[in-house]
């Protein structure tokens, strides 16, 4: 601004705007010579609206030049519509999948979702919150807690806030695996192949029932470990090459893997 202008008496700015493509400026006097901004309040404009904006200055001799116009739009607004087909699944002790639909009309630009969730007993102010990014419909929550009824709710939220929640959903986490491992574990090795028996574990109340049993083998000093799959309590296992083979075995259940038997080493001369 000129010092003309700076100097004169009754100095100030004029904010003009108007709709992008229409007529008619509408124009806001600010008189504080410092001001260095002007914010302009209508409820009935739609969100991300883009308006045509130019500042001038005024004193007591008269108005000033304007300042190019600049096109802005509106604020965008929060999402207006909950997230649909909310579902929950439990996968194992400590994970829950929760997936759900959205209307994007609703959203306008969101940048996510939030995930609430807490426990039967609780109230949902203490629920904890997780969020995704970008147009993700699902995630995976873990470390929950074992045997455990959760509610679970999903909003859209954007730079303007949040969206309302979707309706509660429940799920609850599978039981904790068998403590007990397998025991009296038998075998008999005939060449390459080891014949494995053991006694059934019986899991506690509180603990998933079990659905079969993992015969976990490896070559001594290596790390990965080749699985057979059983639902009986006996199994027979090849042992391909020449050295010793570590075997341990343990229970399967909806809850994950149980605790894995004592080790036992089987030498192979195939």
């Amino acid at each position: 601004v000129s010092e003309e202008f700076q100097n004169g008496e009754g100095f100030g700015y004029i904010v003009a705007f108007r709709p992008n493509g229409t007529r008619g400026w509408k124009e806001k006097m600010v008189t504080s010579s410092d001001a260095s901004k002007f914010i302009y309040r209508d409820e009935s404009v739609p969100p991300l609206t883009p308006f045509e904006v130019k500042v001038g200055v005024y004193n007591n001799k008269g108005d000033g030049p304007f300042s190019p116009i600049v096109v802005i739009c509106s604020a965008e607004g929060e999402p207006t519509a909950a997230p649909i087909d909310v579902k929950a699944t439990s996968l194992s002790v400590s994970e829950i999948l929760v997936a759900w639909k959205h209307i994007k009309e609703s959203l306008g630009r969101p940048q996510g979702f939030e995930v609430g969730y807490w426990k039967d007993m609780e109230q949902e102010e203490a629920a904890e919150k997780v969020k995704t990014e970008g147009n993700e419909s699902s995630i995976l929550l873990t470390g929950l807690e074992g045997n455990t009824l959760y509610h679970l709710t999903v909003r859209a939220y954007n730079a303007a806030g949040y969206g309302p929640p979707s309706t509660a959903v429940r799920a609850a986490t599978k039981k904790s695996p068998p403590s007990q491992a397998p025991s009296n574990i038998m075998w008999i090795q005939d060449g390459s192949h080891v014949s494995l028996g053991w006694e059934p574990v019986r899991p506690l109340a509180n603990e998933s029932d079990v659905m079969g049993y993992k015969v976990l083998f490896r070559q001594e000093g290596q790390s990965n470990s080749q699985v057979i799959e059983t639902q009986k309590t006996s199994a027979v296992v090849l042992l391909p090459d020449v050295g010793v083979y570590i075997i341990e075995v343990c229970a399967v259940s909806e809850g994950g893997d149980g605790t894995a038997s004592p080790q036992i080493r089987v030498p192979s001369f195939s």
